[in-house]
């Protein structure tokens, strides 16, 4: 074993005494983004090329400062984005939500489907449609300049149109056109603001977490906007917490001008996100 795998096992045991979830995993991307190789190529790290900056990368990590924001970076699906303080880290979670929306527009049968993205964050959502869906037009939108000093270095370059403005209020120029409509939305209930992870807590922006007394406020908005956007037969895709599977189907509902509202699960099997389609009069 190397000087470096010796200190990464050791960190490995720092980091669980301090409660990361991910003790092993951490440390050991830590040790290879301080050092420019991939995870697989650190027992490659000569001894005399240890850079003991790895400790003060691993003391941030200790305190709950999120790996991404150590690293600059988040993957997603396919992507490598840039990330730091003032941005929502893309949860892996997330990308099964993507996952089933890419399906349901390639089910369409569009030849170039118009897809907006609502609370975009770092772009994530946007950017994985428009890779993964290659004659989307995607439109992404987020209002806090904060997010949006992240989001513009991510879609540099790329097909998404970025917009910074309201969810709520958004694109009314797109009004009954589009096909799909995604967000991953804040959906924290207010109450529950001390059991969220240090990482989220104390480091993601509150815009992006926090929703009102039972986490549905923004949810409730989005029904509006997405039913608004949408052509008749579109999909709206919007995430949720695991506890608001029973909860959220309720908001798209038939009186309100939906049909075929359903739950869906993510990887580790639990309710995740809600679709539903615009209905036809």
């Amino acid at each position: 074993m190397n000087l470096l795998l010796a200190e990464v096992a050791q960190a490995t045991q720092r980091l669980a005494d301090a409660g990361v979830p991910s003790p092993r995993f951490d440390a050991e991307e830590l040790a290879a983004y301080v050092h420019g190789v991939k995870r697989g190529e650190l027992h490659n790290v000569a001894d005399a090329d240890f850079d003991a900056r790895y400790w003060e990368a691993v003391a941030r990590r200790e305190n709950r400062e999120p790996l991404q924001h150590i690293t600059g970076r988040a993957f997603f699906r396919y992507l490598e984005l840039q990330v730091g303080p003032g941005v929502f880290v893309p949860r892996p979670e997330t990308e099964s939500v993507v996952g089933w929306a890419i399906d349901a527009v390639r089910a369409m049968d569009v030849a170039e489907p118009l897809i907006v993205d609502l609370c975009t964050g770092s772009g994530a959502i946007a950017l994985a449609l428009a890779q993964e869906v290659p004659r989307s037009r995607v439109h992404a939108v987020e209002l806090d300049e904060g997010a949006l000093y992240w989001t513009r270095k991510n879609v540099e370059g790329s097909r998404v149109t970025l917009h910074q403005g309201d969810a709520l209020t958004a694109l009314p120029e797109l009004n009954g056109q589009v096909d799909l409509v995604i967000s991953n939305p804040p959906y924290i209930p207010l109450t529950e603001w001390e059991f969220v992870a240090p990482e989220a807590r104390d480091h993601d922006p509150q815009l992006a977490l926090f929703s009102g007394e039972d986490g549905l406020e923004t949810i409730r908005g989005l029904e509006r906007t997405a039913h608004r956007l949408l052509r008749p037969g579109g999909c709206v895709v919007v995430e949720h917490a695991d506890t608001q599977g029973g909860q959220v189907p309720w908001i798209f509902n038939e009186e309100t001008g939906w049909a075929d509202a359903a739950d869906h699960r993510d990887l580790n099997n639990r309710p995740r996100f809600t679709s539903a389609r615009k209905a036809t009069p």
